[in-house]
């Protein structure tokens, strides 16, 4: 028999999407302020694979992704997320905040919105594995949307999940490596 206990916490990534880049900066400062030191960030890309947010943000938005240095525990994605919906608001929808979190495994993105392949945390939130890391990569599943199969998206994630791993087997960010090393 199996005896539960508390998994490793995880690494919080936050993807920002806006047609306006002053507002995609003031989210990415308040962003900075609530979840504190970024570990990486990916510059901002042109978002092409659907044009689902056409109506609030325009048919060029932008995405950028931060990856956090602090670790999360797992279950604090459901106030983060509605957390980050109460923070869309206040640029009335014109930035889009996708909070998910990685573990070593698996790339998981927090949603209001129930599907067959989400599995409900609580207070109106779904989470969706949306990549799995295997044989030194990460890959998408069917459902994945298009975009984080994309290989600017991949590579961003995995060179994330390069960090967080280092996080993780020193006990160290990895904005401090080779600080910690000790003197011979």
């Amino acid at each position: 028999m199996g005896l539960p206990k508390p998994p490793l916490t995880v690494r919080l990534i936050i993807g920002i999407l806006s047609a306006k880049p002053e507002l995609a900066n003031e989210a990415k400062q308040k962003l900075l302020e609530r979840f504190g030191k970024v570990d990486l960030e990916m510059p901002p890309v042109p978002f092409a694979h659907t044009n689902y947010y056409k109506d609030e943000l325009g048919e060029t938005p932008l995405r950028s992704f931060l990856s956090f240095e602090n670790r999360i525990e797992r279950e604090s994605i459901v106030d983060i997320k509605l957390e980050t919906n109460e923070m869309e608001k206040i640029w009335n929808r014109a930035v889009n905040l996708d909070p998910g979190y990685m573990t070593l495994g698996q790339f998981f993105l927090a949603t209001t919105k129930d599907q067959r392949h989400r599995i409900y945390l609580g207070k109106g939130i779904f989470a969706e594995v949306t990549l799995y890391f295997e044989n030194g990569n990460f890959h998408p599943f069917d459902w994945t949307y298009p975009d984080y199969k994309s290989d600017v998206y991949i590579k961003f994630l995995e060179k994330a999940r390069e960090r967080f791993a280092y996080h993780i087997a020193t006990g160290h960010p990895y904005s401090e490596r080779g600080k910690n090393a000790r003197s011979v």
